[in-house]
Parts: C-alpha cells; structure tokens; sequence
C-alpha cells in the first residue's frame, strides 16, 4: 500500500476528464473537459475527494462524522435537532482541518500558480453538477483567497458546507444517503468588469435554439445569489444575434477591492439601468457555451467572467431542471414584456391599461387587463378579462391569488407592462412563460386555458392526511365541491365582501342605514358554498382587509387611517376588538348560514396577542354565532407568536390552527411576500419557518386541535409535504387545481412513512 506522501491528492484541472468526476466531483472534471476543449479557462487544480476522506479519518472525526450524517438523513424533518446536528458535524470538521501530507500538495500547487496568486475556492461535493441534480449555490464558494493560511481555511469552510441543514435536507429529499465527500477547486480569480451565466437552452421552456444570457457589472455571484436584477438577453443559436433584450435595473456589484475582499459599490441610476453587455461580447459569450454544450453534448448552465477585453468560463455543468415543451416559434411576435408566470394558459386579445379600479367599466369582455397592481375591488374586472397583467406583486399577491381562481392567466412582476404595453395592441399573454408578446399566437382560440370539469367524488388516493381547497368567491362553488376534496380549508371573506359592499366602505354603508344589505349579500355567498360541500368542513377566515385596501373604497379616505406598512398594520384581529360593530355584521352573516349549514366554522386571522385573542372570543361569544352549538373556532398561523401562545389559545377554546405559509414566512423572514424584487429570498422550506411550522404542529398534536396549512407548496414540493406528514399535520388546503397533485404526493409521503415503520419493525 502506498505511503500517504506518495498519493496524488491534488491534481492541475487540465488533466482532468468528466471520467474523474468521481474524485474530482462534477465541477473539477466539467472544467478539465473545458481546457480539453481548447476553452479559456483560468488555470487551477482541484483536491480530489479523498483529501477530505484522509483528512478527516486521520484526524479522528470520520467514523463520528458518518453516524451523525446518517441520523440527520433519518431525521431531517426535525430541524430543531438537525441544526444541532450540523453545528457539530462541522465542529469535527473544523477541529480535524488539513491533514499536514495533504497540506504540502495543495500549498505546492498553488504556489506553482505564482506568487500571491488571487484564487476562487469552490466546492465540487461528489454528485454535485451531475446530469440528474445539482447542488448549485448550496456548498460553499470563496472568492478572492490570498495566501496559504487564507487557502487552507477557505479549504475548510468548503468542507464544512458539506453539513449545512440546506444541504442535508436536500440531500435527503434527492434519495442521496451515502456518506458525503468533496472535491474542491481552486482557481485564478478572473477580476471581472462583466460576469454572468448562460445556459444554451431557455431553462423555462426547454427552447433549444436559443442560448439565455443573464449579465451584471463587477463578479458573478450577484447574478448567481439573485442579488440584482440583471440584464437578460435571447440569443438565438443559428444567428449568434440578440432575439429578445430586457435590461434589469443593477443597484450595485461587487469588485475586488484595495484590502483584496469582496467590495460593494452602489451605482447611480444611468448605471444601474445601462446595459451590460454589447452585441459583440454576446455573440462571444454565446459562442462559447455552444462549444461547451457541443463538447458535453448536453445543455450546459455555464458562467462566463469579462476582464480586460476576454471572455473566460469559470464553470459549466448540465441543466437539471430543462423542461420538455417547446414553445412555438417566435420569430414574428416580439417579446413586449416579461415577469412572474402566476397563473397558467394563454390568451390573446386587445391590451387594456388601467389606472384604478373604477376605470373597469373601459375594459370589453375579452381584452387583457394591464395594472400596476390589483386588489379585491378589481374582482369584476379580472372576471371579464382574458388575462391579467400587474407591474408589481410576487407569487402570492391578489393578482396572483385570484387569476388561479379564475383560471385566468396571469403575469405579475412585469415592472414596466403598464408603459410597455399600450391600449388597443393586439398581444398575447402566456401565463406559464411569464411572456406577453405581440400579435396572436392562437388564432383560434381567445383562451387555452383547462376549464374544470366535474368528475365523480371517486379519490384515486385514499390519505389520513386531509385535503381541502382554497376558495374565495361562490362562482366556482359547487364544480369544485364536486371534485374528489374534504372540504374547504379557507374560505376568503375578502372577494365577497368587496362585492356586496358594491365598491363603497362598509362605514359608508352603515352611514345611510344599508347594512343589512351588506348580512344579505354575505350569507347568500358564503351560504351558497356551504351548502355545495355539506356536510364536508368550511372554515370561513374572517375580514382582513388592510388599511390601503379600505382606503381605496368609496368613502374610504374618511374612515382609514395612512400607515406606512399596512401588511404589518391595523388589520385582522386587531381591528374587530377596535370596530366591533363591523364584525358583529359579519358574524351576523355566518350565524345565519349556520342555521341552514352547521358545517361552517370561524377562522380569526393575524392574531398577535393573548389579550388580543381573548377579547375578539368575547365578542364571538356574545353574538349570535357564538351561541350556536358545535361552532368551531380557528385562528390563522401567519404571526410568528402563534409559536409561543398556542397553547394559551387552545385553553381559550381555539380548536383549530391553519398555518398561513405565505404571510408566516414573509414575517420570518422578514421578506415582503408581494416583491417581485425579492421573490427568491421567499422560501417556506427555510429551517427557520419549517422549525416554526414544526413547533406549530407539534403543540397542535399535544392538545388533540386540528392542525392545517394553507398554500401551493404541498402540491409543487414533494419534500414540503413529507415535511408536514412527518410532523404530524392533519389537514392542507391548496388552490382547487392542485388538489389532486397535493393528495399524490401526500400519499407518497404517508406510504414512505409507512414502510419506514414496518422496516424497523
């Protein structure tokens, strides 16, 4: 057996083929395939995997390391204990740091780079940039290393990426449970003035004749971490020529600066909204990715770095997530806009841009509805048009929420759609794309959207976990109650209350003694969805309206204060115990319906306090809903000191929580989850907010309460859902159309589950 000393570790990336990804991992052996390619690549070497094996074995940690891996894997979905877990694996990494034979290789091929050379240390963990997944961005990545204690630590830190939670939890839900290594590569820092990354196929419609190129000013990593908006450019792979241009607004980048770290410098307005990239340094960028996916004969998502006039590659890796639809062709119909595809289908008519709700009556039935934004007084609008297009607004805003209750398709997040797109242009809109472009694409249909059906109450899942869907208007009430569901597990009060408030204050109302037509008009719509699902459960969620919201009512300007954040302002709870007159002509409402449908319960949304809870009960208690036997009372998750007081809420009579994902991440996350801006920043798979839902659910279990969650990410994220399952979780409630995916993955988890236990057994 060879003498430690005498085993290569260290090996130069030019001598390295997609052959040696085992030791090299995918992104050593992706860039020595590059320089076998004849590819500017800046020079480097990679330590291969089995530095870290020597490293840690010799250092005593490996055989403690792999147990502790072993039970993180087993364990994921408690993140209290898989934080625990990671903070001491990567202690034991720490504490074996670089085995001395190893440390003389690394510090040997880095000297040979020349003297005080700047390096980027990146990690290259064993089935990272593989063709069937990629760990991108999850492992560590140091730039601008300089010096031998420098490298070495930065060599360390990559190591201990390795057992971040991310990490793990990914690795568990890809099915990855051998005991982790990694390679990790070293190279030259390219001191970029233009950095970016290209893939040569559109990643979101699988489109192969066109190479995607995404550009900042300054390194790479803030078009990788999301940090700005960058350009994004269309290059078509026949002409090498720009098909498409959208110039993202770049409020800053990163340089190298005069201490040799990572600087930020903030650019004016001319820069920050200039454009990157020439149309000679696409056409080589574009050419370079070409050859890069000619040699791994694959699609290839690469980064490119510009400095002093070249273009190198710094990386490249196969596209795992490429889609298999490939969209018409697009030659003759331009691109006018793009933003957040937020709900699904195409439509083509006439653009209609309007200011304000009370301009809804210039829009035909048929034409596109352009807004900057929306809110619940655009409902009769949105109804007519055949799709709907905002400025502003993410994944979850009313825009979003309503078109995929209608089955309209929308864009959100266009930023200049209301400029860009003018009355009267004949457009279409692809609600999956994210696209509007010119003229008609469908001539012979205004909209391909799939309608819903009514099929048979037959589950073609059977799960102990139940499934409820979201509603917010009765239009769709009993085609969606005759689907294979277990009621509804949130009910919005606020689109029916716009409409039997008829675009007038509720306090305008009361003013000229109308309110009694505003009870008519709410137990008629909320009693109509009632009836359609007894005597399946209908938890009704409360008013919660914000004070921009109410503002933008007729009379509203008298009645509502100006806040200056309204998401976290006088609203929900709060405001019944303040204005208990308008909640006493709600909870008139649902007494009324609960006289003819005792299936409907009461959820209370944004509770923040004990005190605050306790008051809003007194005034359920004391009307006539209250005194109705077999009322169920609710209280939404979405304010993290639900964590603290639940179980002080259940003692109060609470006997149902239903965790409002998107607001309980936005507020721990402190994320704004209507930015188009910041839209990658919201996550409900963050340990954090998973910890939070954990504990939730945990109290929730301990005190015999029904526990739910409201949200799209039990359908659209398998590893969500077996989250929720594994914690126990009684009930998810999704948008209509995903009720079916939800229950199939919630199976899945519940049969994994299952087998788990009879495994042990």
């Amino acid at each position: 057996m060879a003498a430690a000393s005498d085993v290569a570790y260290v090996r130069d990336i030019s001598t390295l083929t997609i052959g040696d990804a085992e030791e090299a991992g995918g992104k050593g052996a992706n860039m020595g395939e590059l320089v076998a390619a004849e590819l500017p690549v800046p020079p480097g070497f990679v330590l291969l995997r089995d530095c870290y094996r020597h490293s840690m074995r010799s250092g005593g940690v490996e055989k403690e390391l792999n147990a502790l891996h072993r039970e993180a894997l087993a364990d994921v979905a408690d993140t209290a204990r898989l934080s625990e877990r990671c903070e001491r694996m990567q202690g034991l990494v720490h504490k074996a740091g670089v085995n001395d034979t190893i440390k003389q290789q690394i510090l040997a091929a880095y000297h040979a780079l020349g003297p005080g050379v700047v390096v980027a240390v990146r990690s290259s963990a064993t089935g990272e940039d593989g063709a069937d997944a990629s760990f991108a961005g999850m492992n560590a990545t140091i730039t601008n290393v300089s010096g031998d204690d420098a490298l070495l630590d930065a060599v360390v830190r990559c190591w201990m990426s390795l057992f971040s939670p991310r990490v793990i939890t990914y690795r568990a839900s890809r099915g990855f449970t051998a005991d982790p290594a990694m390679a990790v590569v070293v190279q030259q820092m390219v001191d970029s003035e233009k950095a970016g990354v290209a893939f040569t196929a559109d990643p979101s419609t699988g489109a192969q004749d066109r190479v995607v190129i995404e550009a900042a000013f300054g390194l790479g990593e803030v078009v990788v971490s999301g940090a700005v908006e960058p350009d994004t450019y269309i290059v078509s792979k026949e002409t090498l020529r720009p098909l498409d241009v959208r110039v993202g607004h770049k409020s800053f980048k990163i340089v190298r600066g005069a201490d040799g770290r990572d600087t930020v410098v903030n650019l004016d307005e001319g820069q920050a909204d200039s454009r990157v990239l020439t149309d000679d340094e696409l056409r080589s960028i574009a050419e370079l990715a070409i050859a890069t996916e000619r040699h791994n004969r694959c699609p290839q998502d690469t980064e490119w770095a510009i400095s002093n006039g070249k273009t190198y590659l710094v990386q490249a890796r196969p596209i795992t997530t490429l889609g298999h639809t490939t969209p018409p062709p697009r030659d003759k119909h331009l691109v006018l806009a793009r933003g957040l595809a937020a709900a699904p289908g195409t439509a083509s008519g006439k653009v209609r841009v309007l200011a304000a709700p009370d301009e809804g009556h210039r829009l035909e039935e048929g034409e596109i509805l352009v807004a900057q934004m929306t809110n619940p007084d655009w409902l009769p609008t949105i109804r007519r048009a055949a799709a709907l297009v905002t400025d502003t607004g993410g994944m979850t805003c009313h825009a979003a929420i309503v078109a995929r209750e209608l089955g309209v398709p929308c864009i959100v997040g266009a930023r200049t759609a209301t400029r860009d797109l003018h009355d009267g242009t004949t457009v279409t809109v692809d609600g999956a794309r994210g696209e509007v472009v010119s003229g008609r694409t469908e001539p012979t249909a205004r909209v391909t959207v799939t309608q819903r059906s009514a099929p048979a109450q037959t589950l073609s899942e059977v799960t102990a976990t139940k499934v409820y869907v979201n509603l917010a208007m009765p239009d769709s009430a009993e085609t969606v109650a005759a689907q294979a569901v277990d009621g509804v597990g949130l009910l919005r009060a606020e689109f029916m209350l716009t409409e039997a408030l008829g675009g007038r204050h509720p306090r305008d109302l009361i003013a000229h003694g109308e309110q009694g037509v505003l009870v008519d008009k709410m137990e008629s719509s909320v009693g109509r969805i009632a009836a359609a699902f007894a005597p399946r459960p209908v938890v009704y969620r409360a008013t919660d309206f914000r004070t921009n919201e109410f503002r933008g009512l007729a009379g509203g300007e008298t009645y509502e204060p100006v806040e200056h954040n309204p998401m976290i302002g006088y609203r929900g709870c709060y405001r019944y115990i303040n204005e208990p007159d308008l909640f006493a002509l709600e909870l008139e409402a649902l007494a009324r319906v609960r006289e003819k449908s005792p299936n409907v319960a009461l959820m209370i949304p944004f509770v923040r306090t004990k005190w605050e809870l306790e008051a809003c009960l007194s005034l359920v208690d004391a009307s006539p809903l209250g005194r109705q036997r077999g009322l169920h009372r609710w209280v939404m998750a979405e304010v993290p000191s639900v964590v603290h007081w639940l179980g002080e809420y259940v003692g109060m009579g609470i006997d149902g929580v239903s965790i409002g994902s998107n607001d309980l991440t936005q507020l721990m996350l402190g994320v704004d989850r209507d930015s188009d801006v910041c839209a990658e920043l919201f996550d409900e798979s963050d340990p954090a907010v998973l910890d939070a839902i954990g504990q939730i659910i945990s109290v929730a279990r301990k005190h015999g309460i029904t526990s739910s969650l409201c949200g799209q990410a039990p359908s659209t994220k398998p590893a969500f859902a077996e989250h929720l399952v594994r914690m126990g979780i009684t009930s998810v409630s999704v948008n209509p159309d995903a009720a079916d995916a939800a229950r199939r993955v919630i199976a899945a988890a519940e049969r994994r589950l299952l087998l788990e236990a009879a495994l042990k057994v």
